[in-house]
């Protein structure tokens, strides 16, 4: 499958010339409706816009109450979406009758989903062209609602993103283009996410540029197989650190959650957060959760065969910090 992919996007690289502009405009353009929420998506439906596609409604989430005022916040998708003068659809439902006639009278030939949430097939099933996604890994690796995160926390050394039609199973459509890209040995979720939003943009482009031309073939991805690393949801047992478990694993888990939601342990029974950490492996370390700090300039906790040196967290109740401002404020008697 991973060949066949190249290949499609060696094709495409022939066949799409640096003004993907003006081949959009000239070649049967898609009348598209872009999904989307999160600045994650933002990057593609500028990527979009950039390249001339002929993007005809943005459907977003509702603006939400956010902040200590409470106050109506509108979606990054949002956002630029007025800023670029384009109509906004804000469905709660997207299963509500008025809002199914809505997208009827828009007649979109094909839409486009990034980082929005599930769709009735009602609602996918309806342009003719269909309904592509953009998907954080190389499916049909890392299946689910957090891709990104799952490939770090594994210690994968790569990752990638694909563009797939959907179909009723999660993540399971036919793939029409993928790219991959290396996971650098100390990069977090965050930092992968921020060079996977740009790759994906991209991606996204040649796909549309390649179904107006006719020259992408649909690849089937295999539905079952033992092999499969999935992405499910995360949860509060997921972040909990077991200092039992080997430091490559902890670190991995640092990484893989970080900046959202965080991996954490307890400090005097308080929650603490950890966002960037370094390994310090060791042939026998103290027993597993033991921590050691001069109170000064470090903090380290043990795990099965090393250190976790902490060096940016955030204690429950406080303001994210580096290590040294911690220990400025924070005294403790390790292992008390």
């Amino acid at each position: 499958m991973q060949k066949t992919n190249q290949k499609n996007q060696e094709q495409m690289q022939e066949n799409t010339p640096q003004t993907t502009h003006s081949k959009l405009q000239t070649i049967n353009s898609p009348r598209i409706i872009f999904m989307g929420t999160p600045e994650f998506a933002v990057a593609s439906l500028d990527a979009l816009v950039q390249a001339g596609c002929n993007i005809i409604a943005v459907i977003t989430a509702p603006d939400k109450p956010a902040g200590r005022g409470m106050k109506l916040t509108e979606s990054a998708v949002k956002k630029y979406a007025v800023e670029k003068q384009l109509p906004v659809l804000q469905p709660v439902k997207l299963k509500d009758p008025q809002f199914l006639e809505s997208l009827k009278e828009l007649k979109a030939d094909l839409q486009i989903v990034v980082a929005f949430r599930m769709l009735p097939e009602v609602v996918w099933n309806m342009p003719p062209m269909g309904t592509i996604n953009l998907h954080g890994s190389l499916l049909p690796q890392y299946r689910g609602a957090a891709p990104i995160n799952w490939a770090v926390i594994n210690g994968e050394k790569e990752t990638g993103v694909t563009t797939f039609k959907l179909q009723h199973e999660i993540d399971t459509g036919n793939i029409l283009l993928q790219d991959s890209f290396p996971i650098g040995d100390d990069e977090t979720t965050g930092e992968v996410h921020d060079k996977m939003k740009e790759i994906g943009a991209q991606l996204l482009v040649k796909t549309v540029a390649g179904l107006a031309q006719g020259t992408l073939t649909e690849i089937p991805q295999p539905q079952h197989s033992n092999e499969l690393k999935h992405a499910p949801k995360l949860f509060t047992e997921t972040c909990k650190i077991d200092w039992n478990q080997p430091v490559t694993v902890i670190y991995n888990l640092i990484r893989g959650l970080s900046p959202y939601p965080a991996a954490f342990t307890y400090l005097n029974e308080k929650m603490l957060k950890i966002y960037k950490a370094k390994k310090e492996m060791h042939a026998a370390p103290k027993p597993a959760g033991t921590i050691e700090t001069d109170n000064k300039t470090f903090l380290k906790f043990a795990g099965k065969d090393g250190y976790i040196h902490i060096t940016e967290l955030q204690l429950e109740g406080k303001k994210k910090m580096t290590v040294e401002e911690f220990l400025r404020g924070f005294r403790f008697t390790p292992n008390a």
